[in-house]
């Protein structure tokens, strides 16, 4: 048995341990000769997402680019539009690039270019850092963000429908499950670090920055060794007539319109943690909030992932509707924790914060999955790109949850997300069990 064949054992032997259910190998929604390649395809998917996600942790705007900016005298104006940038830029283009994209017959390229692009403007942020303060080094992390997140968008509008034509709808939640699991790793020991004070923290952030940069450079790599045969190119076209024809499926599909409602109102379990480190900072802290926070979201990554990805191949909508149930009570919580002034209290806020990104992590794959599943390949790139592109305005529209705290605080602020998750609960029932058509 040769070398070739010997590996095709091996990883043919862990995908059945790892993504194959009592059903079987068969494969529902893609094509024999993708399914002959889909145990490499799965290894390359988790890998490839893996080390994004380790990146993802590694800056987290939310709490790393924020520190750094802070501990360099940044302008408070460019700390506030960190996860703004990062994340409205990162879908409101997609869209518009949605029908461009569409006539590559093998998308990968397009994912990988867009993933080595983003390790660069994070290598780049790297040397700002080292050599740059006060408001050129925010200024210019800030637009080094915005770099990074329309490479993002990309790869975002993009990778949805490669997954889609390499891996069977019945596995696809346990690909990317898998990756977050496995990534949450790699931030779990940088959060360990940043607590522990044996490495100065200025020198890990630093060198968290390089590691997340050559790690996007690295799954781009990987991602072009992806067996990915050409796919429908037909419906390309100029960003006008593209926008008018994908906004008309919100009328051509109620499923649609209903799934894109559900994503909008859990966008708060991606908008809370700043809040949330908001209202527990209205008094002394003694706890390391950097260390802490970056363990408790890592953490909650690492035990989640995977279990989530492997109820989502059963049912997205199940996913989706425990992670709103779960998401507003947490926020409801929070709220309550807020006003009676016990987020100072060490173990609570990082404790409430591990639980609410259980909920976000269920959020990300259920809806990743859902929206892979519930379209097919012909309109999988439209439904990725206009979902993307109208919770991009949503995003831009929660700065808006910025004002409120400065008149009421952000103990009602945290009232109000969850009263948006907890609206969510009830609609997301609604939605069809794609994995069982």
């Amino acid at each position: 048995m040769d070398k070739t064949a010997k590996d095709r054992d091996w990883l043919d032997e862990a995908f059945a341990r790892i993504a194959i259910d009592d059903e079987g190998r068969a494969c529902k929604d893609i094509p024999a000769s993708a399914c002959h390649e889909e145990s490499s395809n799965f290894f390359l998917h988790a890998a490839s997402l893996s080390l994004t996600k380790s990146g993802d942790g590694l800056i987290d705007p939310k709490l790393v680019l924020s520190w750094l900016l802070t501990a360099h005298g940044a302008p408070a104006v460019t700390v506030g539009l960190l996860v703004p940038i990062r994340e409205s830029l990162a879908l409101l283009p997609q869209l518009f690039t949605a029908g461009m994209l569409r006539r590559l017959p093998k998308r990968k390229w397009a994912w990988a270019i867009a993933s080595g692009v983003e390790g660069l403007a994070v290598l780049a942020m790297a040397m700002a850092a080292f050599f740059l303060r006060g408001p050129l080094l925010g200024w210019s992390i800030v637009g080094l963000l915005a770099v990074f997140a329309l490479a993002r968008s990309v790869a975002s509008v993009t990778y949805k429908d490669v997954l889609g034509k390499t891996v069977d709808r019945s596995r696809r939640g346990r690909a990317t499950g898998f990756a977050s699991s496995a990534a949450a790793i790699s931030v779990i020991v940088f959060a360990v670090l940043l607590f522990s004070g044996l490495v100065d923290r200025m020198t890990l952030v630093l060198a968290g920055l390089i590691v997340a940069g050559i790690a996007w450079i690295l799954a781009g790599l990987l991602f072009t060794r992806l067996t990915e045969a050409p796919g429908a190119t037909e419906g390309g076209a100029t960003a006008i007539k593209e926008t008018i024809r994908q906004f008309s499926l919100l009328r051509e599909d109620p499923q649609l319109s209903l799934f894109i409602t559900v994503r909008g109102l859990l966008t708060v379990t991606a908008l809370a943690p700043p809040f949330m480190v908001a209202a527990g900072s209205v008094g002394e802290q003694p706890y390391n909030s950097l260390g802490l926070l970056v363990l408790a979201s890592a953490s909650a990554s690492f035990v989640s992932g995977f279990v989530w990805g492997h109820l989502s191949d059963q049912s997205s909508r199940r996913v989706l509707f425990l992670s709103a149930a779960a998401g507003g009570l947490i926020l409801t919580a929070t709220s309550a924790a807020a006003f009676l002034g016990l987020l100072s209290t060490m173990a609570v806020l990082p404790l409430l914060l591990f639980i609410l990104m259980i909920s976000y992590e269920g959020v990300r794959v259920g809806r990743s999955t859902h929206l892979v599943d519930m379209a097919s390949e012909e309109t999988r790139a439209a439904y990725t790109a206009l979902s993307n592109t109208l919770i991009g305005v949503v995003l831009v529209l929660g700065g808006a949850f910025g004002g409120l705290m400065s008149v009421t605080g952000p103990a009602t602020v945290l009232a109000v997300m969850a009263g948006l998750a907890l609206a969510a609960v009830p609609l997301a029932m609604r939605l069809e069990d794609v994995q069982q058509r």
